[in-house]
């Protein structure tokens, strides 16, 4: 039985049927990130290969609009803590800010909306017995979501990915993996769905910036 979400009813306010551009969710001031911890060393990004031909995440109203479901995979850990950043003093590994939103199919914003994010270090290693690079957080008012951390490495046979739980209050959960694109693995990785990769950007920093739209029933 899937579990349920008490919390509040999304916003009313109705968002466009399209994805979300991403050059505004990316587009984060240097000031901003560096509240967060993150110094972008001027704030300057170049647009990775190939991204301006990627296929849109499938938009509210499409016939395709909700977003796939694959499989948890067996490094879930229960009861993470409530955190929008995953990073920790010392942890190497490119850093990654994550921005995006949780919308219906009526392509209404969800708000309070669950996400909960879990993913391996940067040499590829799951924390089976604490909560590093593991946390859950909720989206605001607009249904959107901001998580901080780090690009994950490579596990044993899978292409590069993040594990992410998506739950609409009183809603189903949705267990999904999120993946990057221009990987050599993709191809090669049976889970992988191109539906599921996220916008990216590098940053002059060397730091990578990522933008995805969820759509989930309510």
């Amino acid at each position: 039985m899937e579990e349920k979400q008490t919390g509040l009813k999304s916003s009313s306010t109705k968002i466009t049927r399209r994805k979300f551009l991403v050059s505004s969710v990316l587009m984060v001031t240097s000031a901003t990130l560096a509240a967060c911890g993150i110094n972008l060393g001027g704030g300057a990004t170049t647009e990775s290969p190939k991204a301006a031909n990627l296929e849109p995440t499938p938009a509210c109203g499409s016939p395709e609009e909700l977003t796939p479901a694959v499989t948890e995979g067996p490094y879930f850990t229960p009861n993470s803590p409530e955190r929008s950043s995953l990073l920790e003093q010392g942890m190497k590994g490119t850093k990654l800010t994550l921005v995006g939103y949780v919308v219906s199919t009526a392509c209404k914003p969800v708000a309070h909306a669950l996400l909960d994010f879990w993913q391996a270090d940067a040499d590829g290693q799951y924390d089976n017995k604490g909560f590093t690079l593991r946390g859950h957080q909720y989206t605001d008012d607009k249904g959107k979501f901001t998580l901080e951390t780090i690009v994950p490495g490579l596990y044993p046979g899978r292409t590069r990915h993040i594990h992410v739980k998506v739950q609409a209050p009183n809603g189903k959960v949705l267990t999904s993996q999120l993946f990057f694109p221009n990987e050599a693995g993709n191809a090669k990785d049976g889970i992988y769905n191109k539906a599921l990769l996220m916008d990216m950007k590098s940053n002059a920093d060397g730091s990578q910036s990522g933008a995805y739209q969820f759509v989930v029933k309510v």
